[in-house]
C-alpha cells in the first residue's frame, strides 16, 4: 500500500542541500536508519538543526555538516526509525500501573491470589488495596477471579482488581459492603453486576457498573501528580516518541500543559479527552501547549464493552453464552448532537468499538454526522474521525471505512492476547473480521496502530511482532486464526510513524526521516527490518530522539 498523501516522501528524501548550510545540532550514522519511505527505504546518515532534519543520504554527505557543536549518536550498528508513536494508550492508567498491585501476566490465577494476600500481609486494616492486569484467558485455572478468592486472604481489607481489558472488575465482599453493593441492587445502563446460579453477588462488575465502587477505589489511586510522573520514566524508555492519550480527565490535559511550560517532556502527548471533559474542549477548542508537545483536539467516546468481559456488543449471541449480545453504551439520540458540534468547532471524534454490532453503529452514526454536516459546515472538511480499537466487524463493514475517510486506531498485541479466549466467544464464522488489519489496510484505510497501555504491556516492539507474526510470544497462533491478516515489516512500520501521525493531522510533520520533517528517532537493539520475527520481542529500546535533541537514553549505551 502506498497512500496518495505520502506519494512525495522520496522526493523531499534527497532534496539538494544549500552550499554553506549551518553545521547541524544533531547527526545519527553507523547503523542502518530507515526512513520509512518505499522507494528509499535506508540511507547511511541523517542530519538535523533546529528540530529539523536537513539531510537524509550518505555519510560523506552528513560529514560535511558536522560542526565543533554537532552531537553525533554513533548508532554502533544499532537500529534507526522514524519516532514511533503508540496511537492509543491511557499515560495516567499507565504511570498508575507502576504504582499498584500489578497482576499482568501472571500465569495463574492462584497466583495472582498469592499477589493479593502478599499485598494484604503489608497493608494496614481497612486500608484499600487496588490493582490491574489480570486476565482468566490467559489462567489454566480458565475461570475469573471472583469475591470469594479474595476474601479467603484479604478478609479486612476492601479489594478492587480491575481486568486487564479495563472493563470489569472483581471487588471482594468488604469492598462490596464499603460500596453499599447487595444482591438487590440494579446495575447501572451500560454496566452488570455478577451473581451465582443462586442469585448472590460473585464481585464481578462490568463497565458502567463499575463506577459503584469508583468512590472506594479513589481512595487507593495514586495522585495525578505521581502517575505522570511514572509514566513520563517508563514510556520514553520503551521507545516510544509519542503517544495518543485516551479519556483524558482535563485535569490531566491542564497538569501536561503546565509541565510543558516548566520543562521539556521527553516525548509528545496527543490528547483525548473524556465525555466529561467535552465541554471544556468545545469552549477551549483544539489546544497545545507553547512547544507542541501537548496537543488536546479529540473526544473519546464509548460504544460498548470488551469481548474478554463480553461486554462488546454483537449482532448474535455470544457462542460461549446464549441469549448474551452485550452492551451498549452511547445512543444515537445522545451521540448525533455531540458529533455534529464536534464537525462545526474542528474536534476529532474517536469513539471505542470492539463488537461488530458496536463497530456497525459507529460507522452508521459517523455517516449520519457527516450528511448533516457537509464538508463547507466543517471546520476539517477531512476530520479524521477514528474508531479505537475496530476489533470484531462484518467483513462488508471493512469498505465503510475507507468510503467515510474513518481512521481504525487498532492495538495489534491484542489478537496475541484474545487468541487463546476469541474463539470460544465469536465461534469460528465472526473470527473472519477479527483484527483484520491487512484487509482494512488493502481497503485503502489508514490503520494507526497503538497498545492499548495498561492494558497490554506498552511494548513497541510487542506490538510490531505481532502484527507481522500474529503469533502469541510463545509462537503459538491456532487454528481459524486468519494468518492472511499479517502486514508486511514496512507496513507495520507506517502503523507506528506515518499512521499515528496522519491520525493526529501531522503526517506532514512527522512520521519518516526525510528533509524537512521533524527529527523524532526511535532507536532499537534490533533490525525490525531483518531480524528473524521470533527476535524482534526479544530487543530493546536504546534511545530515542525528539525535535533533534536525545530525549531518553539507555544507560550505559
Amino acid at each position: 500500500m502506498k497512500p496518495l498523501i505520502f506519494a512525495a516522501a522520496a522526493a523531499l528524501l534527497f532534496a539538494p542541500i544549500a552550499h554553506a548550510q549551518p553545521a547541524a545540532d544533531i547527526i545519527v550514522w553507523n547503523g542502518p536508519i530507515y526512513t520509512g519511505v518505499e522507494d528509499a527505504p535506508r540511507v547511511e546518515a541523517i542530519a538535523a538543526r533546529n528540530g529539523v532534519i536537513t539531510f537524509a543520504g550518505s555519510r560523506a554527505g552528513a560529514e560535511k555538516m558536522e560542526g565543533p557543536r554537532t552531537q553525533v549518536v554513533d548508532l554502533r550498528g544499532a537500529s534507526a526509525f522514524p519516532g514511533f508513536q503508540d496511537a492509543h494508550a491511557h499515560f495516567r492508567g499507565i504511570g498508575e500501573r507502576e504504582l499498584t498491585l500489578n497482576l499482568e501476566g501472571l500465569p495463574t490465577l492462584a497466583a495472582a491470589v498469592d499477589a493479593v494476600k502478599g499485598r494484604a500481609v503489608q497493608a494496614t486494616a481497612g486500608a484499600v488495596i487496588v490493582g490491574r492486569g489480570w486476565h482468566e484467558g490467559r489462567w489454566p485455572e480458565k475461570r475469573t477471579l471472583t469475591a470469594a478468592d479474595l476474601d479467603a486472604v484479604a478478609p479486612d481489607n476492601p479489594v478492587i482488581l480491575m481486568r486487564g481489558d479495563g472493563h470489569s472488575l472483581v471487588a471482594n465482599t468488604k469492598a462490596l459492603e464499603a460500596a453499599g453493593i447487595t444482591a438487590a441492587t440494579v446495575a447501572p445502563a451500560g454496566g452488570s453486576i455478577g451473581k451465582t446460579a443462586d442469585g448472590k453477588l460473585n464481585g464481578i462488575l462490568v463497565d458502567n457498573a463499575m463506577n459503584l465502587v469508583a468512590a472506594l477505589t479513589a481512595q487507593a489511586r495514586p495522585s495525578l501528580d505521581a502517575a505522570l510522573d511514572a509514566a513520563l520514566k517508563v514510556y520514553p524508555a520503551r521507545g516510544w516518541v509519542g503517544v495518543h492519550n485516551m479519556s483524558v480527565e482535563w485535569d490531566e490535559v491542564l497538569n501536561l500543559e503546565r509541565r510543558a511550560r516548566r520543562t521539556t517532556l521527553p516525548l509528545r502527548l496527543y490528547n483525548s479527552v473524556t465525555p466529561e471533559s467535552a465541554e471544556r474542549l468545545f469552549s477551549s477548542g483544539p489546544r497545545h501547549s507553547p512547544d507542541g508537545r501537548v496537543e488536546t483536539r479529540a473526544i473519546k467516546y464509548y460504544m460498548d464493552g470488551s469481548l474478554g468481559s463480553r461486554s462488546a456488543a454483537l449482532f448474535a449471541p455470544y457462542a460461549d453464552r446464549a441469549g448474551d449480545t452485550g452492551l451498549l453504551m452511547q445512543t444515537r439520540e445522545q451521540a448525533l448532537p455531540l458529533y455534529e458540534k464536534a464537525l462545526r468547532n474542528g474536534i476529532q471524534i474517536a469513539t471505542h468499538g470492539i463488537g461488530d454490532r458496536g463497530n456497525a453503529m459507529i460507522l452508521d452514526m459517523y455517516a449520519e454526522a457527516f450528511a448533516r454536516t457537509p464538508a463547507n459546515r466543517r471546520v476539517e472538511s477531512n476530520p479524521r474521525w477514528r474508531i479505537e480499537h475496530a476489533q470484531h466487524l462484518r467483513v462488508e463493514d471493512i469498505a465503510r471505512f475507507e468510503k467515510l475517510g474513518i481512521i481504525a486506531s487498532m492495538q495489534p498485541s491484542h489478537a496475541i492476547s484474545d487468541l487463546h479466549f476469541a474463539q470460544d466467544r465469536l465461534g469460528v464464522d465472526r473470527l473472519a473480521g477479527s483484527y483484520a488489519w491487512a484487509s482494512l489496510i488493502n481497503a485503502h484505510v489508514i490503520v494507526a496502530g497503538g497498545s492499548d497501555a495498561p492494558v497490554e504491556q506498552g511494548n513497541p516492539l510487542v506490538e510490531f511482532y505481532a502484527a507481522i507474526a500474529r503469533k502469541d510470544l510463545q509462537g503459538f497462533q491456532g487454528p481459524n486464526w486468519h494468518g492472511e491478516e499479517v502486514v508486511p515489516r514496512g507496513t507495520a512500520l507506517q502503523m507506528f510513524t506515518v499512521f499515528p501521525a496522519y491520525a493526529a493531522f501531522e503526517h506532514d510533520k512527522r512520521g519518516r526521516l526525510v528533509v524537512g520533517q521533524r527529527a523524532d528517532v526511535s532507536v532499537f537493539s534490533v533490525d525490525l527490518m531483518t531480524a528473524p520475527v521470533d527476535d524482534i520481542p526479544k530487543g530493546r529500546a536504546l534511545m530515542t530522539i525528539v525535535d533533534g535533541r536525545a530525549a531518553w537514553r539507555a544507560e550505559g549505551w
